[in-house]
């Protein structure tokens, strides 16, 4: 059983990484992707063996939650943990400036103890209430013996507090008594808190972009519909609709459910689901669906698939699965990630070393805070949000164009994709009544209006085209060379298809298959990847990797172009986000130094910087949204 569950708590990669390793650990669980910008796992488990309410246990030990059924309104608690990080980011910002005004010296409190104990309180002020997070999640890693970026923030603040504790009441005879003078870093603890809180903050308002095609789509399907009780019609929450009630439909509202008409005739939008503009007239015995607008015409219909059965559901579902699946890259990222977190602490404590070892004690403060700035600008914030962000983008915009892609590995793919085999009737054609003049349609069939722009538009991408037929000879020479295809087979059995497929893949070709029918299903599954035709039969659909809603062949080339565009995001998130910690860290450690420059990354600049290449980083991927279609 495969379901997409809310994870709650995730901050960056590290963070995604231990939440999929341990719900992978767990008995039941057959396979888990975790991603970090959805903030969802998609769990495939044996519910005989395991259910949810185990894994959100097993996951609480360890410092993160599930959002379960039983849980409240999974929206309501995503805008009630908004509101909250919003109201700590006021307040620490608050406490931030009250604390930098008194350590610049612009407000006194008569002397230096004073000064110090005021900036103490305020800087325990703010990490107890708007930094907790940080500490109580730090401690149950270090429970499970594992790290993540809240054990940098908390390891960073509780490091420059407790030496600005010991400088403010022990600091003048320590210190004083060497000939140096002591200084305190309240402003330095504070303002990580807020800075690490602001780039959260920034990146949970820019992520919720990354999630518009999905909220569009679930705005699609009305809150209510009117059903026949009890002889008289009445409004009821679609939850409550049962199979085989009886729901009447009015000009200009939305189907509820999928049913099937049982009086009336109605004009229908069903743009949402095919793509095509032109409304469908819909007579007894015809299928509705959810989402689809009615344009013209009362009518009534009995409901047949509800919930989660409908195929607006389906879509939904299949979209939210996509985001959340994880593309090869990121499984790289992951290994990454899991030892990024140990190896920066272990570079903060070999920084604060080398400084003691070449200026002895009077060096400590400076050790101190270089070990500190190095905590804070290594949070792998950046690199956990590189790929994810950019596929739930790609993935939203191609559901937006009604090309639904089942998961990322079928993304990232399509931009490799160097041959194309496509199937002939149903595909590339449309079995016409066969009393349409035959020398325009040629045995019955006529050649989709999209197919020869879809043809060209692949060629032009380099894509070596093939088409294969069970038709005879001269019908597939007439319709390849209508379509525009050089390579084509005639009377061809599904077993043929797939050995096209092994044979051009044996050639080292990344191939495409596009079919909708049984008989291409074996093709499909041999594919790189594997396209199917919503028209097509559900078999086709189910093993396809991508599904075009609607009959326009030109959404093939577009997802490849979308999918090159996609790719093309994640490697310069990662590019970007490998080369901030390659530059900044050893800027952090103090390498200026060794070339006689007395500047240095602070503690302040250096949560600025972190929070800084976490936003540009969802802000570059949000780019794709604005990709104009063809």
């Amino acid at each position: 059983m495969k379901k997409t569950v809310p994870v709650v708590g995730m901050m960056c990669a590290v963070c995604a990484a231990h939440v999929e390793k341990k719900l992978s650990g767990l008995q039941g669980v057959e396979n888990c992707a975790v991603s970090l910008a959805s903030r969802t796992a998609l769990v495939d488990y044996n519910p005989e063996v395991i259910d949810l309410e185990q894994m959100k246990e097993a996951l609480q030990g360890i410092g993160y939650d599930l959002v379960t059924e039983q849980d409240k309104n999974l929206e309501a608690i995503e805008r009630q943990s908004y509101l909250n990080l919003r109201n700590k980011v006021i307040v620490s910002w608050v406490l931030a400036i009250l604390c930098m005004v008194i350590s610049m010296h612009y407000i006194s409190f008569g002397n230096k103890l004073t000064n110090n104990i005021l900036m103490m309180v305020i800087s325990i002020i703010n990490l107890i209430y708007c930094g907790r997070q940080f500490y109580s999640i730090a401690w149950r890693q270090l429970q499970h013996a594992s790290a993540n970026m809240d054990t940098l923030v908390a390891l960073s603040t509780a490091v420059s507090f407790t030496f600005s504790v010991f400088n403010t009441f022990w600091g003048e005879s320590f210190w004083g008594s060497r000939g140096m003078e002591c200084h305190t870093y309240y402003d330095a603890s504070v303002m990580i808190i807020t800075f690490v809180l602001t780039g959260r903050l920034l990146e949970e308002r820019a992520k919720n972009g990354t999630a518009s095609s999905i909220r569009a789509l679930m705005g699609l399907q009305p809150k209510t519909a009117r059903v026949i009780q009890m002889g008289e019609w009445s409004e009821v929450p679609i939850a409550t609709i049962q199979p085989e009630d009886v729901i009447e439909v009015r000009p200009g509202e939305k189907v509820p459910v999928d049913g099937v008409v049982t009086d009336g005739t109605t004009y229908i939008d069903e743009s949402m689901i095919s793509g095509e503009a032109i409304p469908v007239e819909k007579h007894v015995g015809d299928k509705v669906l959810a989402g689809t607008i009615v344009r013209q015409g009362t009518f009534q219909f009995e409901a047949q698939q509800v919930g989660e059965s409908t195929v607006l559901a389906g879509i939904i579902k299949m979209v939210q699965q996509a985001q959340g699946s994880k593309a090869p890259v990121q499984r790289t990222v992951d290994k990454i990630a899991l030892i990024f977190v140990p190896t920066v602490m272990a570079i903060a404590l070999l920084t604060c070393i080398i400084w003691l070892a070449f200026g002895g004690m009077d060096k400590l403060p400076q050790a101190i805070l270089a070990a500190v700035s190095v905590l804070v600008i290594a949070c792998p914030c950046a690199m956990g949000l590189a790929t994810p962000t950019a596929l739930m983008v790609g993935i939203g915009k191609a559901a937006e164009q009604h090309i639904l892609i089942k998961d990322a590995t079928a993304l990232e793919g399509l931009c490799q994709v160097n041959a194309m085999v496509f199937d002939k009737t149903g595909t590339l054609t449309e079995l016409m009544d066969h009393d349409i003049d035959k020398e325009k349609t040629f045995n019955g069939e006529t050649l989709k209006e999209s197919a020869p722009a879809a043809v060209q538009q692949l060629k032009q991408q380099g894509i070596e085209l093939f088409m294969m037929s069970g038709d005879k000879e001269e019908a597939a020479r007439y319709w390849a060379e209508k379509a525009g295809i050089e390579h084509y087979q005639s009377q061809v059995m599904p077993q043929d298809k797939e050995d096209l497929v092994r044979r051009l893949q044996g050639e080292g070709k990344h191939v495409a298959m596009v079919g909708d029918g049984i008989n291409d299903s074996q093709a499909l599954a041999a594919a790189n990847v594997s396209i199917a035709m919503s028209q097509g039969t559900d078999v086709a659909m189910e093993v396809a990797q991508v599904t075009l809603m609607g009959n326009d062949l030109r959404r093939i080339p577009d997802a490849i172009k979308l999918s090159k565009r996609t790719v093309n995001m994640i490697h310069q998130n990662l590019f970007w986000a490998f080369i901030y910690n390659l530059v900044c860290i050893p800027l952090a450690a103090g390498l200026p130094y060794l070339f006689g420059y007395s500047w240095h990354i602070t503690p302040m600049l250096a949560s600025a910087l972190m929070a800084f290449s976490s936003v540009s980083v969802v802000l570059n991927s949000l780019r794709l949204k604005f990709t104009v279609h063809r």
